[in-house]
């Protein structure tokens, strides 16, 4: 997968491909560094998938849940103060990434041993013209 976004306008288009690229797969994994765009973009696929509710990056709380407009949930995740794996525990992760719902991941190296193993991992990344490459990633 790839898919390059070069301006706001194309945020959404963008998303739209993203769905339709996302086949059976349940568990997408972004990485990126600080300001890459990973929040921006899950909020536009979140927003493609019908989700009503206001889409925010989950720093504080580690995980939102919306639903889309199937009535699905849709479990965000933001593992950036994640400091041990044992804090997963606490919350049940395994709940969440085994539910078999959408689940979008940012910070997804801090806590990669538990993640599924079908998970998709996608880069995102800043290019030299200003544009946001989203790329599967290695």
């Amino acid at each position: 997968m790839q898919i390059e976004i070069k301006n706001l306008e194309e945020l959404q288009a963008a998303a739209d491909k993203f769905i339709e690229e996302m086949g059976d797969h349940t568990v997408f994994a972004f990485y990126g560094d600080m300001g890459a765009g990973k929040t921006t973009f899950i909020k536009a696929v979140c927003r493609e998938l019908g989700v009503a509710e206001t889409v925010s990056s989950p720093t504080f709380a580690i995980i939102n849940e919306y639903r889309g407009g199937d009535g699905n949930p849709i479990y965000h995740f933001d593992f950036y103060r994640i400091h041990k794996l044992e804090e997963l525990f606490d919350f049940g992760y395994e709940d969440y990434l085994y539910s078999g719902h959408t689940c979008f991941i940012e910070w997804p190296e801090l806590v990669e041993q538990i993640l599924p193993e079908n998970s998709v991992k996608l880069s995102i990344r800043e290019t030299e013209s200003g544009s946001r490459m989203i790329e599967t990633a290695p």
